[in-house]
């Protein structure tokens, strides 16, 4: 007679369960949710740094296209020298500045939510 296979336990495993602490316990995602005064304020900040960023860009943007009309007035001959400075003179620039931008804008909401989770 042939045995039969023991049967095979398996252990499902998963993070641990523990009970909520209400008394004297501080989340400031609950501050967020709630939308209380002190999430007003989180949630304020990290939109000032937000728009700082975004303000930084906008100058750096201005002070590197906003004086071209006026070399470009200046040299009236150089229609090469115009279609090169837009064509090729500025896309670098301008992927550097994107890319700066977008990485500014993930570190400053990481830095919020490390904020808001670790505390």
């Amino acid at each position: 007679m042939p045995q039969e296979p023991a049967e095979r336990r398996v252990v499902v495993t998963g993070p641990p369960r523990r009970a909520r602490r209400t008394s004297g316990y501080y989340r400031p995602r609950t501050e967020i949710d709630e939308q209380t005064t002190l999430g007003h304020t989180y949630v304020r900040s990290l939109m000032r740094i937000q728009l700082r960023t975004g303000l930084t860009v906008f100058a750096v943007l201005a002070l590197l296209i906003g004086p071209l009309p006026l070399v470009f007035a200046a040299a009236p001959d150089a229609r090469r020298l115009v279609w090169a400075v837009l064509g090729f003179g500025l896309y670098p620039p301008l992927v550097l500045l994107a890319r700066w931008y977008v990485r500014r804008a993930e570190r400053n909401e990481r830095d919020f939510v490390r904020l808001v989770e670790d505390r």
